[in-house]
């Protein structure tokens, strides 16, 4: 894909020397979330955590353990209480509303555990959906939308509807959807939650072979056999990040 569809955001005060200063795709100094009460509950104690360009990390924590807090941060679908966010040099903290939102879609693709298809929709379709709001042309979307089911595997099923599919074509359309804005990071939860174990390996596969093109990947998982697939997992428990010991 061309980046001339790109949407190009300016970056923050001080371009150059933030970029310098901030290296890492994510870095999280001093993260919080808190909702409000009565009473407050703290989601999310105040953590530190760095990302790294091309790296593939696993975020690895129980039901309650603040794994949906943090992924909404980091998907800039919430904003911290505490601390900082930098995307890709940006400090979120900065950024109006429209300009977090005009960030997200440039640099992150969301896959979830819910494939969330239009079950009328071809799989062409549903995935050039993911560029209708950022005015690429419609011959342009379905250039985009077949070369990106190409590279998952699913050039034969271009004109299938999600009700025609298996659970893991289903899966691989949703990630041909994340990846059509060529994403700087792909922000996985709990991808293979409603798979069996052989459909959610090869989805993980699919993963793995974008991981190795050079994409980010960052996956919440409470399954540590997914985690196992990660360069470097890292534990989240009651709100408090741990770096784990575990590399591939």
């Amino acid at each position: 894909m061309s980046r001339d569809d790109t949407i190009i955001l300016p970056r923050v005060e001080s371009e150059t020397a933030e970029a310098e200063q901030h290296e890492a795709l994510i870095e999280l100094d001093g993260v919080g979330m808190t909702y409000p009460g009565p009473p407050p509950v703290e989601a999310l104690r105040p953590v530190e955590l760095r990302v790294e360009t091309g790296e593939y990390v696993a975020i690895v924590g129980p039901s309650g353990s603040g794994k949906s807090t943090l992924l909404n941060l980091l998907g800039l679908l919430d904003a911290p209480t505490t601390g900082t966010y930098f995307l890709d040099g940006h400090d979120t903290s900065k950024l109006s509303e429209s300009k977090r939102t005009g960030l997200r879609a440039a640099k992150i693709g969301f896959i979830f555990q819910s494939f969330h298809l239009m079950a009328h929709r071809t799989a062409t379709e549903n995935v050039a959906m993911a560029l209708v709001y950022r005015g690429v042309p419609r011959r342009r979307r379905k250039q985009i939308a077949r070369a990106k089911l190409e590279l998952v595997g699913l050039g034969h099923r271009l004109d299938a509807v999600p009700t025609t599919l298996s659970g893991g074509e289903r899966q691989r359309v949703a990630i041909a959807r994340a990846l059509a804005t060529d994403p700087s990071l792909l922000l996985c939860d709990e991808p293979t939650g409603n798979l069996d174990s052989a459909t959610a390996d090869a989805v993980l596969a699919t993963i793995d072979e974008l991981h190795g093109r050079g994409l980010t990947i960052l996956m919440i998982t409470h399954d540590h056999d997914v985690a196992e697939r990660a360069e470097r997992a890292v534990t989240i428990r009651d709100g408090r990040l741990s770096e784990g010991n575990h590399a591939h």
